[in-house]
């Protein structure tokens, strides 16, 4: 996994996390790749600074940021995602259509989480619609 920093045509910086430089430069081809603030699919890769490994080890440094995140055994990023779904508002089986409509201007600007299937993931990102598919505990899990 590499993060890359990325700017938009309208000027707009921001990290976008890959698998390889190939895997973003393929969905950025396929314009899969938006801009969070303004969904523009024209994102080019800024240069960036090497990882330099510091005295502690990669591990030690992970385990440390996620005993302060306060969830042992849960990696950064899987607590990001889970503060993310606390705060997100659970819109179920309605998540694509309330993701179109905030997407359109129809409905108010906010963070939403629900359900959706392969096919209809594939269209909302296909309509420039930016949505982050990732497995979110049940409603009952997340404290």
């Amino acid at each position: 996994m590499i993060v890359l920093n990325l700017l938009c045509d309208h000027g707009h910086r921001f990290e976008g996390w890959f698998a390889s430089g190939e895997a973003f430069r393929d969905q950025s081809q396929r314009h899969l790749v938006h801009c969070p603030q303004c969904q523009t699919s024209t994102v080019t890769q800024l240069p960036s600074a090497p990882h330099v490994k510091r005295g502690v080890s990669d591990v030690a440094l992970a385990e440390k940021q996620t005993s302060q995140a306060g969830a042992p055994g849960m990696s950064a990023l899987n607590q990001a995602l889970v503060n993310m779904a606390r705060r997100a508002e659970n819109v179920g089986e309605r998540f694509p259509e309330e993701a179109r409509r905030i997407h359109y201007d129809e409905a108010p600007a906010r963070t939403i989480r629900g359900t959706a299937t392969a096919d209809e993931t594939r269209e909302l990102l296909d309509e420039g619609i930016a949505v982050l598919p990732a497995p979110v505990p049940p409603e009952d899990e997340i404290h």
